[in-house]
């Protein structure tokens, strides 16, 4: 089945419209698989609790990334292999977007990152980073509350979405979403665009011919 990839900045409301597009699916018919990165493993503890220290090494941070991805892949590979359609919030290319604004070499974090299947399609949310600070500051008190993690400052989220952004200039697989819309608008952007290629799928296989996204992409 499709595995989908759901990126963006911090507070373009990646959790939300992941797990509304996995409900959307199970609706349809579909087996989905809701998962996220970092995970829940222990690799993924221990990168939550490195990034909310001020002067932690870009690169080992980008070396656990890869670790906890690692592991994270087989469980995707094994989901995919049953029949699921899988969605992630965040993959690799959170990696390169964030690890690389904090001045790591690109070509050194794919290289780590070489063992990682590309997703089958990307949904990119774009939204200004002032605004998705606001989004953040205006959330639960559990957000407000906690201490505020080092990805989560303007500047830096600026040069994050210009990583994106050249991202889905060169991938084909990027679909950029206008994340600063509503809830349901955007939503319905991701179903409107999934769906097209679910159709085409579903055509392929009826005329038992192999399916090629890239036509669609």
């Amino acid at each position: 089945m499709l595995f989908i990839a759901l990126e963006g900045i911090d507070g373009s409301g990646k959790g939300t419209q992941a797990k509304l597009l996995c409900s959307w699916l199970r609706d349809k018919g579909y087996s989905c698989y809701l998962t996220a990165e970092p995970t829940d493993n222990n690799i993924g503890r221990l990168i939550r609790k490195y990034l909310k220290e001020d002067n932690f090494d870009p690169r080992a941070i980008a070396l656990l990334f890869a670790a906890d991805r690692s592991l994270h892949i087989k469980d995707i590979l094994s989901k995919l292999h049953s029949d699921n359609m899988v969605i992630t919030e965040r993959y690799f290319y959170s990696s390169l977007a964030y690890q690389g604004a904090l001045g790591i070499n690109i070509d050194w974090l794919e290289e780590i990152n070489s063992f990682a299947p590309e997703a089958d399609i990307v949904f990119y949310l774009d939204i200004e980073p002032e605004e998705a600070i606001k989004r953040m500051t205006s959330l639960s008190s559990f957000r407000n509350t906690r201490e505020k993690e080092s990805y989560e400052k303007e500047e830096f989220l600026r040069r994050v979405r210009q990583n994106y952004l050249k991202f889905a200039e060169e991938r084909e697989k990027f679909n950029v979403i206008d994340a600063s819309k509503s809830i349901r608008e955007v939503q319905t952007d991701i179903r409107r665009r999934l769906g097209r290629i679910l159709s085409f799928i579903e055509e392929e296989k009826k005329k038992g011919r192999q399916t090629r996204l890239e036509d669609l992409l």
